[in-house]
Parts: C-alpha cells; structure tokens; sequence
C-alpha cells in the first residue's frame, strides 16, 4: 500500500488505495489542474444556497458539522460550475452520473463522521465519485467489523490528503465493505468544499 509520501510521486496518474473482491478505490491528486479548482471552489462557495442541517444522534438532536446542498444533473437551474465538473468526471470514470451533493467544511471542526453511503438510491454496481476543492484534508478509509472476511478486517486504515482538484473513486461494493470520513482538526485548514457525483434511480 503507498503511503501519503508516496502518493505525491504520482501528481499526474491513477494511484489505487483498495483494489479487492469487497472494494476498489481509486485516487487521482491532480484530475483537474489547481487553478481550475481553485477558481471552482470560489464561485461555488459564493454561488450555492449553503444549507444547515440538524439529525439525531445518541437520543439527541445535533447540528450536522458542514453545510450542505445537492442538485440532479439534469436539473435547469443547476449550476453551470457543476456541469463543467461532471463533464470532467465522467472522461475520467465510465458512469452516468447524473447528481451531486456538495459539502462545505468551513474549518477543522466540520467534519464527517466514519460511514458508508446510502444505498437505497443509488443504482446497485455503480461508483461514487468525489472530487475536492479548495483546502485540502484527510480523509480515513477503514474496513467495517461487519459482514467482512477476516483478511479484509486486518487492513490498516488508509489515509489519503484530499487536495484541490483531487479525484477519489470508490466502487459500488466498498460501500458495503468499508467506511470512509474526515475526521475535525485543531491543525489551520483552508475551507474545503467537495461534491460527490452518483448514479441516482430516477424515483430517489
């Protein structure tokens, strides 16, 4: 497995992180070139109508620690910073990915907590993809003590830096096999925003 270290060797190409029966994630540092993403995150923070959330958690209800937004690809009114980024997206993986959801982690203490995405609305085999603007932060993926072979168990938890422009693929089934999240920080992060395209049914 390539360390952090080993990750920057590979600014222009493809690292695979997972590469399993259970999951396969993939890790582009550089899909889309720093100035572009730099540009895109500047006009999406200005430009999204950034919702708050609250959801329980543990018989109480809490503010969820990032602000949120989502738009169906084929919707008119979408952005049309988010167009030009799927259009990038979908050279790169081969899935018709028609919605996005966008996060915006505003400090080190908005974070998303250790999980897998939900399934129920997305098309059974297809990726998620993620791609990063702005600051850059970490990013955990870890394997689930649940319906999980031994072997799959034992993998070290893989840390990956997010960056600006950077491209993370996960497969359909890492969902069901492994947790991915980004833990808060005290250490001074820029605000990071990243929006993660999916292959919706078209009833969710």
């Amino acid at each position: 497995m390539k360390s952090m270290s080993q990750l920057s060797l590979f600014l222009d190409r493809c690292v695979t992180l997972l590469d399993r029966p259970t999951a396969k994630v993939t890790y582009w540092p550089a899909c889309v070139p720093f100035d572009t993403a730099d540009a895109w995150f500047a006009t999406l923070r200005e430009e999204i109508d950034w919702q708050s959330d609250r959801r329980l958690m543990y018989d109480r209800e809490v503010d969820v620690p990032r602000l949120m937004a989502g738009f169906r690809l084929d919707d008119p009114d979408v952005p049309a910073t988010l167009i030009a980024a799927a259009a990038v997206i979908r050279e790169q993986v081969d899935a018709p990915f028609n919605s996005v959801g966008l996060n915006l982690y505003r400090d080190g203490r908005d974070s998303v907590a250790a999980h897998h995405d939900r399934l129920g609305g997305l098309v059974v085999g297809e990726p998620i993809a993620l791609l990063s603007l702005g600051g850059t932060r970490r990013m955990t993926i870890s394997a689930q003590d649940r319906s999980i072979s031994a072997q799959d168990r034992s993998i070290k938890p893989i840390h990956v830096e997010l960056e600006s422009g950077s491209l993370l693929v996960m497969d359909y089934a890492s969902q069901l096999h492994f947790l991915h999240g980004i833990a808060k920080t005290k250490a001074p992060v820029a605000a990071r925003i990243s929006l993660a395209f999916r292959v919706r049914k078209r009833d969710a």
